[in-house]
């Protein structure tokens, strides 16, 4: 399938204009994004959306406040709320029930809504996902210190993979462009303050929690994903009753685009077996 194949559309989700790529046919699938600035569906997404689109119906929009959908300056942004706008998504789209593909931040949003709402989900992939809690990375740092710089962003993506030649001038351009065109880094400090503090502790998904989601999980974490650490990856496995674990070597946090074949493979055939 084709770039052109995909539809952009916009939908009001929770009192949010939201925007949203939509392909393909049959068993819905989201594709959440991650956090950062200039981070976008389109940024995260746009390799694998078509493929995915063959078997599946995809929807990759973005988060309220991020890339192109409304951020309100007068709201108060935390994964409640964006579990409400999820929801919102899938009830204007009048979608029952669907599986979600997340990215870090985007997989947190995903176990979230698994445990609020588990009647709306059918089962989670999960990327490079936070758990538990530990010391601040430097990959999380380094998105923190963003400044609007083209330096700073250079900076931050570094992080990202493990091998650098998946990081080409054109990205660095594109999520540079998105992270400073008017008020966006504004929005990013209000949707990811940073971190405070001489040793900040990052928080996710604690275990309590974790243990009362009973959806089948594929969790995919690269060896050297330097901002969430493999060993959260580990953790989560143990935490997650109905999980599988899919570990990459030579392979950072961006596993969609590190090892996007084996990637594609994966997910295909986890989301699409037989109940």
């Amino acid at each position: 399938m084709l770039d052109t194949d995909v539809q952009t559309l916009t939908i009001t989700a929770a009192d949010h204009r939201t925007n949203l790529h939509r392909a393909g046919a049959g068993k819905p699938v989201a594709l959440l994004h991650g956090s950062g600035a200039g981070v976008s569906a389109w940024a995260n997404w746009r390799k694998v959306i078509a493929p995915l689109s063959d078997s599946f119906d995809i929807i990759a929009p973005d988060i309220a406040g991020f890339g192109a959908t409304e951020l309100k300056p007068d709201a108060q942004y935390n994964i409640m709320l964006w579990v409400e706008h999820f929801i919102g998504i899938l009830d204007a789209l009048e979608i029952d029930k669907i599986s979600v593909v997340g990215n870090s931040f985007g997989g947190a949003l995903g176990l979230m809504t698994a445990i609020n709402h588990p009647d709306r989900i059918d089962r989670l992939v999960l990327l490079g996902t936070p758990c538990g809690h530990f010391p601040l990375t430097g990959g999380l740092k380094a998105q923190g210190d963003f400044n609007g710089t083209l330096e700073s962003m250079r900076e931050a993506i570094s992080w990202f993979p493990y091998d650098a030649s998946f990081i080409t001038e054109d990205l660095i351009q594109a999520r540079f462009e998105a992270a400073t065109r008017d008020g966006a880094l504004e929005a990013f400090r209000k949707l990811m303050p940073p971190p405070t503090g001489e040793n900040p502790i990052v928080r996710g998904i604690p275990e309590k929690l974790l243990r009362k989601v009973g959806h089948k999980t594929l969790i995919l974490h690269g060896r050297e994903d330097r901002v969430v650490p493999f060993e959260r990856a580990l953790d989560m496995h143990q935490w997650l009753d109905n999980s599988e674990l899919h570990s990459f070597g030579r392979c950072g946090h961006w596993v969609q685009i590190e090892r996007e074949a084996e990637f594609l493979t994966l997910v295909t055939d986890f989301l699409g077996e037989q109940a």
